[in-house]
């Protein structure tokens, strides 16, 4: 058995509650735009792609607070000015990434607590490594996982981003074990598994939805130590 485990945190072990589309509905409708849940789901592609773009332009924003606040403003701005609203798009955009700023806005996988559990009692330490803002620590306690981890590191806070090394080399460090004594999970191929392998880390990739983004791909962290090999030890 391994020593340690790293987790992501967005679609490994959060997700958005009840989902971005609701929650940018409900600003908007705050701000006395009533608008449809479905022409704001029809528009999640365009937004998405936003991301991804800019993503593959530059994935260091994540190593700034400023930077990565702005990428998601821009996302929503974008979705404000698609649904016809012009004026104090960036207010309200700014208004959608505060809400994810909100513990209540998240909610753990239910196979989340069962495995950090059980991990605890097998004397694995665990931890988190994440391309996130400063308000991840915030976010985890308020869904009541900071408990069940030894360290939380978000790029922001860091300076570093997934797939750099060294965000994975310094998340070692802080427990104490060798890269290859350690595992680390996720749902992004090239931020969670080629980081993580480039180090000499075990890793897994899980996937949430079952969009068969990869062979081998765990769907539940029940399975994960079964596919660690640990079942019969």
């Amino acid at each position: 058995m391994h020593s340690a485990v790293f987790f992501d945190v967005g679609n490994t072990l959060v997700f958005p509650f009840p989902s971005v589309p609701e929650v940018c509905r409900e600003v908007l409708a705050a701000a006395g735009h009533k608008t449809d849940l479905a022409a704001i789901d029809a528009l999640m592609p365009i937004v998405d792609a936003y991301y991804e773009d800019r993503y593959r332009e530059d994935d260091t924003f994540w190593t700034d607070e400023g930077e990565t606040s702005g990428v998601w403003v821009g996302m929503y701005s974008l979705l404000c000015r698609r649904l016809g609203i012009d004026e104090g798009a960036e207010v309200l955009a700014r208004r959608v990434y505060d809400e994810f700023g909100d513990p209540g806005r998240w909610r753990a996988y239910d196979d989340v607590l069962p495995a950090l559990t059980r991990l605890k009692a097998a004397g694995i330490k665990t931890g988190i490594i994440s391309n996130w803002d400063t308000r991840l620590v915030k976010v985890l306690e308020g869904l009541g996982l900071s408990a069940h981890l030894d360290t939380v590191i978000s790029s922001a806070d860091v300076a570093l981003r997934k797939p750099d090394p060294r965000i994975f080399e310094l998340a070692c460090a802080r427990l104490e074990v060798s890269p290859g004594d350690a595992v680390h999970v996720g749902d992004h191929h090239y931020a969670d598994i080629v980081g993580a392998t480039a180090v000499g880390m075990t890793a897994v990739l899980i996937d949430r939805h079952n969009g068969g983004i990869a062979d081998g791909a765990i769907t539940t962290l029940d399975d994960l130590e079964r596919t660690l090999g640990w079942e019969s030890e």
